[in-house]
């Protein structure tokens, strides 16, 4: 499968990249992140086309941050484990004020 381009994104998730510095393989992470969080089902098919499921979760597993949704969204569809990611023992080992 041909790289997508950025335009074949929804606009709102790479709204501070320039064009001509956008490539999905410069950062993987930003693009899986960015598409899980925020982006429409057209952009996760994008996604799970290009790089495949197998290279998402390990981009996931990998991440800081991811958010909650996204998180239980990739554990169901994969069948793993929140416990897997490093997101997940992040969030647990910094609770923030309001979730204590």
């Amino acid at each position: 499968m041909l790289a997508p381009s950025i335009h074949h994104f929804s606009k709102n998730l790479f709204w501070d990249v320039a064009p001509t510095d956008f490539h999905v393989d410069k950062c993987p992470a930003q693009v899986i992140q960015r598409v899980l969080e925020r982006g429409e089902w057209s952009d996760w098919c994008l996604v799970r086309d290009y790089y495949g499921l197998k290279q998402v979760v390990e981009v996931c597993k990998s991440l800081r941050t991811l958010s909650p949704e996204a998180l239980s969204y990739i554990c169901c569809i994969t069948d793993t484990k929140k416990e897997d990611y490093r997101c997940y023992h992040y969030a647990q080992s910094n609770p923030t004020l309001w979730n204590c």
